[in-house]
């Protein structure tokens, strides 16, 4: 099975920089996002959403602490 990598960048200032956190999701890794994509490999559709909606949740609660 081969790897699937993410490669995010964040463009200003006449340059960019490669991201590691969304800045459209506040917390969410790109890695998370890598999971979830590696996870429709093994695991139908639903259950993804499901797992990704759990993470969400996660990010949710760590924020409030």
């Amino acid at each position: 099975m081969s790897y699937l990598r993410i490669i995010a960048f964040s463009i200003a200032d006449r340059g960019s920089r490669r991201i590691t956190e969304s800045q459209v999701l506040p917390s969410l890794r790109i890695a998370q996002l890598e999971e979830a994509l590696q996870k429709t490999r093994q695991m139908n559709q639903s259950q993804v959403v499901t797992w990704l909606l759990a993470q969400f949740q996660q990010l949710e609660g760590t924020e409030k602490n």
